[in-house]
């Protein structure tokens, strides 16, 4: 998910319940950063969830230096 940050992948689910979207990092052979989930309710996914994606990928990489 380029338009989230390099190296960002997104991880799709669909249920009879709805779809859903996880934005993930696989920084490490050994660890995956999970730093957003939320529900799809339209075919583009929403500004501001890339947005917030952006922002969590943010606060937690700076966390970890």
């Amino acid at each position: 998910m380029p338009s989230v940050a390099e190296g960002v992948e997104e991880l799709r689910v669909k249920d009879r319940t709805g779809a859903y979207r996880v934005f993930y990092l696989a920084k490490l052979a050994d660890a995956i950063l999970i730093f957003h989930a939320f529900t799809k309710k339209t075919q583009r996914t929403a500004p501001r969830e890339i947005a917030l994606g952006q922002r969590r990928l943010k606060e937690m990489t700076y966390e970890e230096s």
